[in-house]
């Protein structure tokens, strides 16, 4: 099946596409990216997050292990080196070279222009996961089996941007990322495929539960494209009336998520994180 991913250029989107690509190697996979989510500035404290998400891994570490990986001695033979390829988490870089379709910018799918480039990937199925921009109906047209969009909040009661800080802020003991079909340009109202839990750990930071959502979420997205390409059609259900939508969380919101004992991230989760991408 030809497959097209979009996701945002930041290192969630990357840990979730390299979930992806070793469920999906079967497929033909192209991957579209968005450079931001969102266009309002952000407080202080979601900018000191943005350079943690993106500025970190893609201006500074991702362009060094590209560079670490090409000049690395390849020796297929090498069950070592066998190891590193398989084991160690790919940047956008060197995504690249294992995705079918390539890597590449699109902010635009919207336009006539971003719509041409998008519509040559001839996807029969689009996988979201994290992309800045809502995919209006002409986009939405395109695949055969539709748009699938993995979010990281349990559907409908936290819709929108940042569902686990909000979930983190109500006192909810368990969060989880909900699979469902976009069908038109409204924001995660489309039917369910599947939800996810994960028990909240008040010892950990809000970027460490979002990352421990991708697992189980992209298995569930993977499964769901083995689904369709087996059968030919998704079990969904309708999701309730109602239900709550989010943004980006204000200076006082973030204030009060401080004085909770929540904090945006950990050094130490940056860090273990950043090591699933280095050459052991």
């Amino acid at each position: 099946m030809k497959i097209t991913l979009l996701a945002n250029r930041d290192v969630a989107s990357c840990l979730a596409v390299n979930y992806l690509l070793r469920d999906l190697q079967e497929h033909r996979l192209t991957l579209f990216l968005s450079s931001r989510v969102g266009s309002k500035p952000l407080a202080e404290p979601l900018q000191h997050l943005k350079f943690v998400e993106q500025d970190l891994f893609n201006q500074l570490l991702f362009p060094l292990l590209a560079s670490t990986v090409r000049t690395r001695p390849a020796d297929k033979a090498d069950k070592a080196y066998k190891a590193y390829k398989k084991e160690r988490l790919l940047g956008f870089d060197e995504l690249a070279e294992h995705l079918d379709g390539g890597v590449s910018e699109l902010n635009s799918i919207n336009d006539p222009a971003g719509l041409e480039i998008f519509a040559a990937s001839e996807p029969e199925l689009v996988l979201s996961v994290r992309y800045g921009v809502i995919l209006r109906e002409a986009a939405l047209a395109i695949p055969a089996h539709g748009v699938l969009n993995l979010h990281s909040g349990k559907l409908p009661d936290y819709k929108g941007v940042m569902a686990t800080f909000w979930a983190l802020m109500n006192n909810e003991k368990s969060i989880g990322a909900t699979l469902h079909a976009i069908e038109d340009s409204s924001i995660d109202t489309g039917p369910i495929v599947a939800i996810t839990a994960l028990d909240v750990d008040r010892n950990r930071s809000y970027l460490w539960h979002v990352l421990e959502l991708y697992w189980d979420g992209c298995r569930q997205m993977a499964a769901a494209v083995q689904e369709l390409a087996g059968q030919g059609m998704l079990q969904t259900s309708r999701q309730a009336a109602g239900g709550n939508y989010y943004s980006f969380p204000s200076a006082s919101d973030l204030n009060r998520f401080t004085a909770m004992g929540w904090r945006l991230f950990d050094p130490d989760d940056v860090t273990s994180l950043a090591r699933r991408f280095l050459p052991q």
